[in-house]
């Protein structure tokens, strides 16, 4: 084929509303051969102005020297994990997969000090041959590789050795759209982690989607933070780019973290159109960068704010673009989305330019899975962002997760979701794939449907989130979401820090007690009875509920995904093996987990110091880089 030269499209297993390539390989191919030497993606070294560019033809000749790397190693069919820190290293890897016909395997690099118990895991589960990495990660877990036996089975390959030249070795594999890409190992926040099988057709059917969703045009462009082993920060932050055609600059999650302003200030320095995270993002702009960096910033290029991955916060989104509007940016922009790895990343999403919806709704009502509006300023009332509406060539449904009915108006069910970007199922787990993505209505027979797990309702078409099935917390038959007692926890006092805490129940003496663990900020201070006493007294007072137990845990130490959500199951398990970092501990010594009590009186509770609980730390590999 010549130079310059388009090529073909081919629309066999293509979804019905896209028309291009029908698989990844063709499509970075195409813009090889038509952009050669537009920049792909930007990376800032150091989050600020330090540079290093990737062409689309550069990116196209190092896939094909890894493919061809791997396809003389007879690795085709087979799965590679992918181990890499921040940096364009992974994106060529990922394509050098791609190229061979290989499944790729995304898993956030071993930490120091970390052990590679989660990295195992998925070795074992994807069955995986090869780990590909750089020379620094390599020579960092060398040492551990040799006493893990599973892990040292594997050929460990660093990319940055293989030479330039296999290139010219590599062939066209045997792509189509529905070829396996690669496995999306679930973040594991209620349960082990599972390797989500994406196809081909499955993420171009999704880049579509994102595509049609945020109405994104070539003359834009983007920032991401988030991990590229996650789903958001690879399909979101390359794939997109990639199927659009315009450039993405990349900077590194710690990055962020260390430094929120490096996130804005990026944004103002390319003027960005399109750029986002989960919540806690938002929020921590707000508290950390400061009016003196504000100054700095013009953030009116910003057309699509994203949120998504964890609760949409309302007052998150106020704040935010009270203390941002100085600096350009529009309430507008925010766009709450929903989506999960299950169906490959988008569900639904609003319209571009126009304010996402919200509304407030009677507590006490959607405890009873009831939808019922109110004023915003009721009390007992529940303020919810909507997630916008489902996007075309798919259907969502609200469904009664007992009956498997259609839920009628008003009702709040399990989502569920039918389309070509729902996912082929969890790898080699036949009995949870039919569970989760072969569900059927019961009146009519109808699916497949993936079956999200997640709660929600319609209501004039937007959707709504209100909480996790799993997670939901049900005591003396009333229903309560677990986030928003975590959220009234966090509200209580300004020592505890936000989206740090998880509430749980367990059950002890035949009774349902509930539990809430929350991180706290300078620990050292050992009196902490007007903490206790103002968690006690909100949570009391908004859910009429008395917490059995408060867990104090030093700050940091909360078990998280990769993508920053608490991991419920994870902080439950930890507080019942006693291996939480606990600095301060409150016991209700009398009637136990209550509804509709009030608040106890003020003696009811004992304190017990961090020492008596001798917990040793959360040993997890379940804890990723944006906890």
């Amino acid at each position: 084929m010549e130079a310059g030269v388009c090529i073909a499209v081919h629309l066999d297993s293509l979804p019905g509303m896209f028309f291009g390539p029908s698989n990844l390989v063709e499509l970075l191919l195409h813009r090889a051969r038509c952009q050669p030497t537009d920049i792909a993606f930007t990376y800032l070294v150091d989050g600020e102005d330090e540079e290093i560019h990737l062409t689309y033809r550069e990116l196209d000749h190092q896939a094909r020297a890894i493919g061809a790397w791997l396809e003389s190693h007879d690795l085709v069919g087979q799965r590679a994990l992918l181990l890499y820190p921040a940096g364009l290293e992974f994106i060529a890897a990922f394509f050098g997969c791609l190229y061979a016909g290989v499944i790729a395997v995304p898993v956030y690099p071993p930490r120091r000090n970390r052990s590679l118990g989660r990295i195992q895991a998925i070795a074992d589960d994807a069955e995986a041959r090869v780990a590909l990495t750089t020379d620094l990660v390599l020579n960092r877990v060398m040492p551990l590789i040799d006493q893990t036996p599973h892990l040292k089975q594997l050929t460990w390959l660093s990319t940055c050795q293989v030479p330039s030249k296999m290139a010219g070795e590599w062939k066209m594999p045997d792509v189509h759209g529905n070829t396996l890409a690669f496995l999306q190992y679930t973040s594991g926040s209620t349960g082990t982690p599972k390797g989500v099988v994406l196809s081909h057709a499955n993420l171009v059917h999704n880049s579509a989607l994102i595509s049609y969703s945020f109405e994104h045009t070539r003359s834009g462009a983007g920032v991401f933070w988030l991990p590229s082993y996650h789903d958001m920060g690879l399909i979101g932050g390359i794939l997109q780019p990639l199927y659009i055609g315009r450039p993405n600059v990349l900077i590194s999650p710690m990055s962020f973290l260390q430094k929120p302003y490096r996130w804005l200030s990026a944004i103002t320095r390319y003027q960005v159109s399109t750029s986002g995270g989960p919540n806690f993002a938002y929020d921590l702009c707000v508290r950390k960068i400061t009016p003196k960096q504000r100054e700095t910033l013009d953030l009116s290029s910003w057309q699509v704010a994203f949120n998504g991955a964890e609760p949409v916060r309302a007052e998150t989104l106020d704040a935010f673009a009270e203390t941002f509007a100085p600096c350009g940016f529009r309430r507008e922009a925010f766009y709450p989305c929903y989506g999960l790895a299950e169906a490959t990343l988008i569900v639904s999403g609003g319209h571009v330019h126009k304010q996402s919806k919200s509304g407030t709704f009677d507590a006490q009502a959607l405890a009873r899975n009831e939808v019922i509006s109110t004023e915003s300023d009721a009390p007992g009332g529940r303020k919810l962002v909507g997630c916008g509406k489902n996007l075309p060539d798919q259907r969502i449904e609200i469904v009664d997760p007992e009956t498997r009915m259609p839920c009628p108006a008003g009702r709040i069910g399990e989502i569920w979701v039918q389309g070509p970007s729902v996912a082929q199922g969890y790898w080699r787990q036949e009995e949870a794939t039919e569970q989760v993505f072969h569900a059927r209505l019961a009146d009519t027979g109808e699916g497949d449907f993936l079956r999200t797990g997640d709660l929600g309702f319609l209501e004039h078409g937007e959707l709504y989130v209100a909480g996790r099935l799993k997670d939901l917390l049900i005591v003396h038959g009333v229903n309560y979401y677990p986030q928003d007692i975590e959220r009234t926890v966090q509200q209580s006092h300004p020592r505890l820090r936000l989206d740090c805490g998880a509430a749980f129940v367990v059950e002890k003496n035949d009774r349902e007690q509930l539990v809430v663990t929350q991180e706290i900020g300078h620990h050292k201070q050992s009196n902490f009875q007007e903490v206790f006493d103002a968690i006690r007294r909100a949570v009391a007072g908004e859910h009429e509920l008395i917490p059995s137990e408060i867990v104090l845990l030093r700050a940091g130490s909360i078990p998280k995904t990769s993508s920053g959500k608490i991991q419920r199951h994870a902080c439950r398990d930890g507080y019942l093996a006693g291996t939480l970092k606990v600095v301060g501990q409150w016991k209700d010594e009398g009637q136990g987990l209550g509804g509709g009590t009030g608040l106890a009186s003020g003696g009811l509770g004992t304190s017990v110091p961090s020492e008596a609980r001798g917990g040793t730390g959360l040993a997890s590999e379940t804890r990723g880089a944006l906890a």
